[in-house]
């Protein structure tokens, strides 16, 4: 039976007590993405024309891939789609505080015109499009997943993309007031910094009641060139001039940000630490399936997750874990019930395969501690 630690204990209780029975929602924002994804599974056996199994793991895939070069042979394998959504840092974010209660403003590459799956799913919130959108198969498997892309228009969308297909006044009316900007995500943004230098230099002086946090999603930086990675650092950095900057990041995204800072690999919390130290931001969080840790120049805080053998979906988890993470911020909850609320959010999204409402992240939260023992 797995328990979680006292840290865990009290960040529950904590969280309990902090979270208010009801949210006035507001406005967030989010960008600057936009992907369609196709969600797939891999045929591992097909009995017949309708009956098939899946491919259960990613190590049985790996395996089967290890065994074709073993052989010097060729390989096939059957897909099946499973559906098709919205995807991107900016839709899952604006899905998930759509069912908190807020209104999400997105500010994205969505088509031009915007397509179809955006407009059957946002179409009564604010839709700003930048670009053609990207496009995902996500396969997922019991322990984890695969994700082939296509980038869509933020490989190449910089600073005067964005003033010149949506305005920096129409920005600026978006952003003003708003309680959240959410930024998403680098990896796929190789002009990200120069976005980053537009935000500081050129809107934010116009706003006369700006958000107090900006949420960085950085993604897989091992996609960027190191040099060019630590060029954009810089600005991010400036940034935090004139908002608090939250960069979180997943297990392995931490890992190589703390590389980039010189630290080889170590225990998770460790390499926190050292990608907070080397970002000059705010807040670094990092996320994983087992704790989630954040670290700001006051303390380190780590809160444990209640895993599950069972995950319904697991693509875009981080996403979840994220929007969770925001919500914490927006509602100024203390740093550990923040995490909490951050693994609550991802906590119901792989076990139910969609974001909880505002009610279903204090149930969740009201049972965290339990969870520990379902494994």
């Amino acid at each position: 039976m797995t328990r979680p630690d006292e840290a865990t204990r009290q960040a529950v209780d904590s969280c309990r007590d902090e979270l208010p029975e009801t949210v006035d929602g507001g406005r967030v924002v989010f960008g600057f993405d936009g992907y369609i994804d196709r969600v797939r599974e891999f045929v591992s056996e097909r009995q017949s024309a309708t009956a098939y199994e899946r491919l259960p793991t990613l190590s049985a895939f790996a395996e089967r891939v290890n065994d074709s070069v073993e052989a010097e042979s060729s390989l096939t394998f059957e897909w099946i789609q499973d559906g098709v959504r919205t995807g991107g840092h900016t839709s899952h974010l604006a899905r998930a505080f759509g069912e908190f209660g807020y209104d999400p403003a997105i500010v994205g590459c969505l088509g031009e015109p915007p397509e179809e799956p955006f407009v059957d799913e946002f179409g009564e919130f604010p839709l700003e499009t930048l670009g053609e959108p990207g496009y995902t198969d996500a396969v997922e498997f019991d322990d984890g997943k695969l994700m082939l892309s296509e980038i869509g228009g933020s490989m190449t969308l910089d600073w005067a993309d964005i003033e010149t297909k949506v305005g920096r006044d129409r920005l600026a009316e978006l952003v003003d007031g708003a309680e959240l900007l959410g930024v998403g995500y680098w990896s796929e943004m190789p002009e990200l910094p120069d976005v980053v230098r537009g935000l500081r230099e050129d809107l934010w002086p116009t706003l006369s009641s700006p958000p107090e946090t900006l949420l960085l999603d950085p993604g897989d930086l091992r996609k960027r060139e190191p040099a060019v990675v630590a060029a954009g650092i810089d600005r991010v950095s400036a940034l935090d001039d004139v908002v608090d900057v939250v960069v979180s990041a997943n297990r392995y995204e931490t890992r190589y940000l703390a590389q980039l800072a010189g630290v080889e690999e170590t225990d998770f919390e460790t390499e926190a630490h050292a990608a907070f130290d080397h970002l000059g931001v705010s807040r670094f969080v990092g996320h994983g399936i087992d704790a989630s840790h954040l670290i700001d120049e006051e303390e380190a805080v780590s809160v444990a997750v209640p895993r599950t053998d069972d995950p319904v979906l697991t693509t875009s988890s981080g996403d979840h874990f994220n929007a969770g993470l925001a919500l914490g911020h927006v509602l100024d909850l203390s740093k550990a019930s923040t995490l909490v609320v951050g693994n609550a959010v991802a906590g119901h999204f792989v076990r139910n395969g969609a974001p909880p409402t505002y009610d279903e992240i204090r149930s969740f939260v009201s049972e965290y501690l339990e969870l520990f023992e379902d494994l």
